[in-house]
């Protein structure tokens, strides 16, 4: 998203435990929102310690099913498909969250949120979607990939397109716009 809205960066990993991370902030009962956006957090100030100069972009997204759970990356298929037929004829929320900082502390964060409604799924759809598209949906929280197969997921979807895809680039180029790093 980053390249396609003209930005010159580089990526790299922060080595984040976000497991751990997870954990522990559920724990302390924060909520879907607030977790995505301390794992955004931890991952910019992370990268940004290393590189005081820079500005530097952490994202996380989290998924909470209106009644109830929230999903992570499916670990195999028979783990998508058990979210999906979770999924199944209910509305999630999509917490898409972005935070950037320098030297090591948050100048700016955002996280946008996105209510999908998901169609009533029979379980031989369910099975041939993880089947065809394991390697897609296999790194994305809530099993899809908006702008492939995984639109027909759908009856209803209330939000920003870019913070299904996991960031939310608006808000995004509108600070860095802000910031003079891009040009108005």
């Amino acid at each position: 998203m980053l390249k396609n809205a003209g930005l010159v960066f580089d990526a790299m990993a922060p080595m984040v435990d976000e497991e751990a991370l997870k954990d522990a902030l559920s724990a302390n009962g924060l909520s879907p929102r607030d977790m995505a956006d301390a794992l955004a957090e931890a991952k910019a100030t992370k990268i940004s310690t290393k590189f005081p100069a820079a500005l530097v972009i952490g994202a996380d997204q989290m998924l909470a099913l209106d009644d109830g759970p929230l999903f992570d990356k499916p670990q195999s298929p028979d783990m998508a498909k058990s979210q999906l037929a979770e999924m199944s004829g209910k509305s999630h929320r999509l917490f898409s969250a972005a935070v950037v900082a320098a030297a090591g502390v948050p100048v700016w964060r955002h996280v946008g949120i996105v209510r999908l409604n998901v169609r009533k799924l029979s379980d031989a759809f369910i099975d041939s979607y993880v089947e065809r598209n394991w390697n897609g949906i296999r790194h994305c929280v809530g099993c899809y990939q908006i702008e492939g197969e995984g639109a027909q997921l759908f009856t209803r979807i209330e939000g920003d397109h870019f913070d299904i895809l996991g960031l939310p680039l608006l808000p995004l180029l509108a600070f860095l716009r802000d910031r003079k790093e891009l040009l108005s």
